[in-house]
């Protein structure tokens, strides 16, 4: 369906005070900035970017691109006949292929990697948001798998993707602040992601195939 005149301003208007709101906090730093002043250069109301932007926070991390979902999705969008975890490091690498934007792997990015490590609300949402993922995972492979509540082997399975998911913007972050290309960052990742598949193992690889039938019940986990 085509974007209507309303969705696109609706669009701009969001990318607007995001873009606004990052140049103020790189630089003067995310707790010297006020939701007022971004408002202000960015020429809207108060209320319009509390509209868009429920929380400071999420003007940097948009829950859009920041969802304690987002494992748990790229294991939900897989076709039958895929692994859970080779779903992910699929999705992972078509990410890195495509520079995407929510990985950092964009010119400039070095900058905002600063100013929200210098951020403890930053950081401190940064690593609540890791466990939820790893918690909505490790839910979703029980679902799909049947897993008693007892059985640890999804929970076990979604830490060791989450750790892997970590390592992977660990691995950004840090190439990032060395000042290296993004181009160059993205060459490691995907050698960081082929040896990531080396050592965990058939057990793991193979764990939680999708099913698929007739009847279109594919034993996909609910969102």
């Amino acid at each position: 369906m085509a974007e209507g005149l309303r969705e696109r301003k609706k669009r701009q208007t969001r990318q607007r005070i995001s873009e606004v709101a990052t140049a103020l906090f790189v630089e003067r730093g995310f707790d010297h900035v006020t939701m007022a002043e971004v408002a202000e250069a960015a020429e809207v109301s108060v209320n319009t970017v509390y509209n868009y932007f429920g929380a400071k926070e999420d003007l940097v991390l948009p829950p859009e691109e920041a969802s304690p979902q987002r494992l748990a999705d790229m294991v939900r969008a897989r076709p039958p006949g895929q692994p859970a975890v080779r779903a992910v490091l699929e999705h992972l690498r078509e990410e890195v292929r495509r520079r995407e934007r929510r990985l950092g792997l964009t010119a400039g990015f070095g900058r905002v990697l600063e100013m929200m490590r210098a951020a403890p609300t930053l950081t401190a949402r940064l690593e609540d948001l890791g466990r939820q993922m790893t918690d909505e995972l490790a839910a979703c492979l029980a679902q799909e798998t049947g897993a008693a509540p007892d059985d640890p082997l999804p929970r076990v399975v979604a830490w060791h993707v989450g750790c892997l998911h970590a390592l992977v913007f660990s691995e950004i972050g840090g190439r990032t602040a060395a000042g290296e290309d993004p181009d160059d960052i993205a060459r490691a990742v995907l050698g960081l992601l082929d040896a990531a598949e080396e050592v965990l193992g058939e057990r793991m690889l193979g764990y939680a195939v999708r099913r698929g039938d007739a009847a279109g019940e594919d034993g996909t986990c609910s969102g």
